[in-house]
């Protein structure tokens, strides 16, 4: 059975960046038995502005979208397509706004313990930050989703205290850019084709099927 690669472009602070991986899940359901999917996370910074040590999440939420009703109203409609997608959203529960390079950092360790580590990587910062209202800046926090994996905490917590893999983390950023990406999540199948947003299952498990499919036939 044919594999088809997806590169998840993202950030693990974007509410559209987790629906967008609950919807790609669906997808993975019901194409089950009919393609191989790898998953590969890749990163991106929607606020690079951000202090290593954050900001207070809710006011620059308001300042950066013209007042509280206005966030209320897009995270209204976030977590009723999150309750459609089976995940939860607990936004006012977040108190901090991480930069997260750090957390993209893990991300990448996680991927040298292969695509599965890193996918629960993903997950636990997903859910760390829109579900628990944990801040997913603070090593102690990293190192912990690191060491429930199977990494070692230890040495992640060495490599959070300086700056090993920063520069790597931040030209995969510029060539995302570079490609075109402006927002997230984007994903890149088979290397070659775009789907941005948090598109309908149906429409992810429809791209799938088609790769799988077209690969077989020439193969055939």
């Amino acid at each position: 059975m044919k594999t088809v690669t997806i590169d998840i472009v993202s950030d693990v602070v974007c509410p559209w960046c987790y629906l967008g991986k609950a919807r790609l899940e669906q997808a993975l359901g019901m194409t089950a038995g009919q393609a191989d999917v790898a998953i590969t996370w890749r990163p991106y910074r929607l606020n690079p502005d951000i202090p290593a040590e954050g900001v207070d999440h809710q006011a620059w939420l308001a300042q950066k979208f013209g007042g509280k009703a206005n966030v209320d109203r897009a995270h209204a409609q976030i977590a009723e397509y999150g309750k459609e997608a089976g995940i939860t959203y607990d936004f006012d529960a977040i108190k901090v706004g991480p930069n997260t390079l750090d957390a993209h950092r893990l991300l990448y360790w996680a991927l040298q313990h292969g695509r599965d580590v890193q996918n629960k990587v993903a997950d636990m910062l997903f859910k760390a930050n829109f579900a628990e209202g944990r801040n997913v800046g603070d090593h102690a926090v990293l190192v912990e989703i690191a060491k429930a994996v199977g990494m070692d905490g230890d040495v992640i917590a060495k490599l959070l205290a300086g700056d090993a893999d920063k520069d790597t983390v931040l030209n995969d950023i510029e060539t995302a850019q570079r490609m075109g990406v402006s927002g997230v999540p984007f994903f890149i199948l088979d290397g070659k084709y775009a789907v941005s947003g948090a598109q309908m299952p149906e429409t992810l498990a429809g791209a799938i099927l088609q790769l799988a499919n077209d690969e077989g036939n020439e193969e055939g």
